[in-house]
């Protein structure tokens, strides 16, 4: 990797990571930094409304970032007027003067010289290791504040990633809960190998039309069923004509078009108690079990209530079977750790995703709760965090420590991370000059 990058350059501007001893712009104007301004993650200038004094002037506005100063005109950025009230243009080397459109040469602050090269070394052994968490070998010297501030961090932007996905959906359905909280569970259901024809089922097969039939079992199978082109074409089972002659009744009512294809579903190196079959079955039992889905989700308090919720037995026919025609008994409900998968990916997020719509943030205060109340998945990642020593007790942990990998470590983010960070800055001695 690259040893120098712009975002280390924007940490040492953010946090002020560098000597103010004889600051000065590279014209040998004095500098002094009131405020820093605020990261910018649009397009524009780096950090917005800064407040630095130039040669005993004081400016607001603008900050940009660059490697180089040359890097401006690379970017052409003097064709953009967002940058005209850039008030000081920060560089790690300065090789180029730039000016405004009015021909003004905008003062440049070369940080190089008043660095602390510890942080770049420490910044560079972060890079440099190519284990999957960057910081491994450092982890335990970590303050347990950057770390909790760590999981908070990864714990906030996946739960605004999930909720950002069903309010996509909410969108779709014209700011419909019921008909959004529908798809999102549907989805869920199909436990990633086949989520896709799930939502797919979901929504081609509107909730309004399961919800008119919602007291009979038989006919929201019917639709699922029937719908989701799993029906054996030719068969001599009794369950299975009763379902074919009740669907085609129901098509020809509704009008339903473009069922789905067989092909579309997975079954391949399934447990059986995965077979989409079985989960198909396992949402009519729960669409039938409760009209409105969405307000059920949103009033919850404890794990134990959605439990309760999702603890529904399907038809007699499920009990025996994990696919027409092909008896084998078992119990047919979901399982605990498939309950929490739907706690977790579906009820928590729409919780979050409708605080964000309605601007009540008590459903999250509520959300995070209830993952702090459940215990923590158990893969891979979660046992590698444990191993480096982030103890890993409830969903919280887990999920956060989920984004954290992907979202931080993966792609080296170190410097947006509170572990990351602390580490880079914990042998900088307070006060020493730059080297």
């Amino acid at each position: 990797p690259t040893i120098m990058q712009e975002s280390f350059l924007n940490f040492l501007w953010q946090f002020q990571y560098f000597s103010k001893i004889g600051l000065q712009t590279v014209g040998g104007q004095p500098v002094q930094v009131i405020r820093p301004g605020l990261p910018n993650t649009d397009a524009g200038p780096d950090f917005s409304n800064a407040r630095v004094v130039i040669n005993h002037v004081e400016w607001a506005g603008s900050v940009e970032m660059h490697l180089r100063s040359s890097d401006w005109r690379q970017h052409r950025h003097q064709e953009n007027a967002a940058y005209e009230n850039v008030v000081l243009h920060v560089v790690w080397q300065h090789d180029q003067a730039i000016c405004h459109p009015d021909g003004t040469e905008i003062p440049v602050l070369c940080l190089e010289p008043f660095t602390d090269m510890k942080l770049l070394e420490n910044y560079r052994a972060l890079l440099e290791n190519l284990a999957p968490v960057p910081c491994a070998p450092q982890f335990g010297m970590a303050g347990d504040i950057h770390k909790r501030q760590a999981l908070d961090k990864a714990l906030m932007n996946r739960l605004q990633e999930k909720s950002s996905v069903i309010n996509e959906l909410y969108r779709k359905n014209n700011h419909d809960w019921e008909e959004t909280t529908y798809q999102t569970l549907a989805r869920n259901m199909g436990f990633k190998i086949n989520a896709e024809p799930m939502l797919a089922l979901a929504q081609s097969l509107p909730l309004k039309i399961i919800q008119k039939h919602a007291g009979s079992l038989p006919q929201i199978e019917a639709l699922l069923f029937g719908h989701s082109g799993l029906l054996p074409a030719n068969s001599a089972d009794a369950y299975v004509q009763a379902l074919q002659r009740e669907y085609g009744f129901l098509q020809h009512k509704y009008q339903l078009e473009s069922p789905l294809a067989a092909g579309q579903w997975k079954f391949l190196r399934l447990r059986p108690a995965n077979f989409p079959t079985l989960r198909v079955a396992q949402l009519a039992a729960l669409l039938h079990r409760r009209k409105n889905i969405f307000s059920s989700f949103l009033s919850l308090q404890k794990p134990e209530e959605a439990f309760s919720l999702l603890r529904t037995v399907p038809s007699e026919y499920w009990l025996e079977h994990y696919h027409f025609g092909k008896v084998s008994r078992h119990e047919g409900q979901l399982g605990r750790e498939s309950q929490n998968n739907i706690l977790i990916n579906s009820i928590i997020p729409i919780m979050v995703a409708y605080a964000e719509a309605r601007d009540e943030p008590s459903h999250i205060e509520r959300a995070v709760s209830l993952l702090e109340a459940i215990p923590a998945e158990n893969n891979k990642i979660t046992r590698m965090w444990e191993n480096i020593g982030l103890p890993i007790k409830t969903a919280f942990d887990s999920q956060a420590s989920l984004e954290l990998y992907h979202r931080f470590c993966t792609p080296r983010r170190c410097l947006a991370c509170p572990v990351g960070a602390s580490l880079l800055v914990r042998n900088r001695a307070q006060g020493e000059a730059p080297r």
